[in-house]
């Protein structure tokens, strides 16, 4: 196989194997890094592969020892609502942290439904309370939860990538399914498959309401236990008062904590609805990228929000960082 084959072979792998390294890392900026390394690997050793199995399962082998390597030694991303209890709505000015936090995952950079691999991405496999869950498991626990339930491999195949045994795949698979059902909600297969209609006019009056600075209409939106994060900052908040609070708090012309004026675009991430937030700040004219929203939301309220305030994503997202 001469480089231009190998590269159009290697390409139409491209967007699964995103998706595989971004379960296994947690971020997507890591994914995008271990498909070019993926690639590099199998390049090198090409005259290596001898067909004893397809193309693809070869390459999912190399992505996963690549993803095995980088995870050697380090902590696991998660969410601030992994680390501490609820914040105070009066906690004081946010401090961000250097931890490795969970990552959002553009739909855009997904496979396409028209492509065969798309049906691997469904969409309880790639929200972010199954990101989040998962990144609790060893790596190599990750790998086979990932291989046998996510991509449906039977455990020899599992065993035979991770050079071990059937039995060893099989008491891994036992424990991570263990731990997963431990970390993941107790009614996350209830929530809705695809957002619905009502799902969308939630988010349309959300938005209006952020842009309109209007607390009142934003309270009425949100469920009771509605829980909101927003790493890089350690803080989270749980339940409507408390959001309500920290929001009234940040749209307040006058107070030292007065976030701007808010422009609001929607977008997808992990299978779900999201928004990106730009921010006019006192004195400038241009709308900055400020952070990309994942909503969850239930019975026509919003239960959960996990802003990421970093503007580097919205790039990934297809979205200008500046908005006029």
């Amino acid at each position: 196989m001469d480089e231009v084959a190998f590269t159009e072979a290697a390409e139409r792998h491209r967007r699964e194997l995103r998706v595989h390294c971004y379960r296994m890392l947690g971020s997507f900026d890591e994914a995008e890094d271990l498909v070019q390394e993926t690639f590099l690997r199998a390049w090198k050793g090409i005259n290596g592969f001898e067909g004893r199995s397809t193309f693809r399962a070869w390459l999912y082998r190399i992505a996963t020892n690549a993803c095995l390597d980088a995870l050697e030694g380090r902590a696991r991303r998660v969410l601030p609502n992994d680390l501490t209890p609820p914040s105070q709505p009066d906690a004081g000015a946010p401090v961000r942290t250097d931890i490795p936090w969970l990552q959002p995952f553009p739909d855009v950079a997904a496979p396409r439904e028209s492509q065969p691999e798309a049906q691997l991405v469904a969409k309880e496999t790639i929200e972010l309370a199954f990101l989040a869950a998962i990144q609790y498991l060893p790596p190599r626990q990750r790998a086979v939860l990932i291989l046998r339930d996510v991509l449906g491999w039977s455990a020899k195949q599992t065993a035979d990538l991770l050079d071990g045994t059937v039995a060893s795949a099989n008491s891994a698979l036992q424990r991570a399914r263990s731990t997963l059902k431990e970390r993941l909600p107790e009614r996350r297969m209830e929530w809705s498959a695809e957002p619905s209609e009502q799902d969308m006019a939630v988010l349309r009056r959300y938005m209006a309401a952020v842009e309109r600075a209007d607390v009142a209409a934003v309270s009425e939106l949100l469920a009771e236990d509605v829980r909101t994060t927003m790493p890089p900052y350690p803080m989270w908040f749980e339940g409507r008062d408390a959001v309500v609070g920290v929001l009234a708090a940040g749209w307040d012309t006058t107070a030292p904590h007065y976030v701007g004026k808010l422009r609001m675009v929607p977008t997808r991430a992990n299978g779900q609805l999201a928004t990106a937030a730009y921010v006019q700040v006192p004195g400038e004219t241009a709308y900055q990228a400020f952070a990309i929203g994942v909503f969850r939301i239930s019975d026509g309220h919003i239960a959960e929000i996990t802003a990421f305030h970093d503007p580097g994503l919205f790039p990934a997202f297809g979205l200008d960082t500046e908005l006029r």
